[in-house]
């Protein structure tokens, strides 16, 4: 399955990979899309920032930077995981860094799936999206 994980800058041990791409496919199933391929990049704040500033020209921190290079039902896309960001929002929200990994990894892949979060209704729907799919992981 063209899902990857990859690790830069940081210590971190990715658990359950196999489980999670097959989780993301279901999803996609779900949402009648296709697995392209999607690469999953987990780092830290001043890695992402520097990735925010030089793609995006943001200079601020964020948990996710998504690239979408999809094409029609095919998902394809990069995203870039802070995992700094991730363990300070689990205890921003009091949630399991793990559930909350999984919500930033389903994030990326509802965006790749044309799914946004810039005005309220979509940040809402988003919301709900990933509640959704949260429930679809065994």
């Amino acid at each position: 399955m063209p899902i990857t994980f990859q690790v830069e800058k940081i210590k971190f041990n990715f658990k359950k990979k196999i489980t999670i791409k097959l989780w993301i496919a279901k999803v996609l199933q779900l949402e009648k899309k296709q697995v392209g391929q999607i690469n999953f990049l987990f780092t830290n704040d001043e890695e992402i920032l520097k990735k925010n500033i030089q793609f995006l020209k943001h200079n601020t921190y964020t948990d996710i930077i998504t690239f979408n290079y999809c094409k029609d039902k095919i998902i394809n896309g990069d995203i870039i995981i802070s995992i700094d960001r991730v363990k300070e929002n689990a205890e921003k929200f009091k949630s399991d860094f793990e559930e909350e990994l999984k919500r930033v990894l389903i994030h990326g892949v509802l965006h790749l799936c044309g799914y946004n979060d810039k005005k309220t209704a979509d940040t809402e729907l988003m919301r709900k999206k990933e509640n959704w799919a949260l429930k679809q992981i065994s």
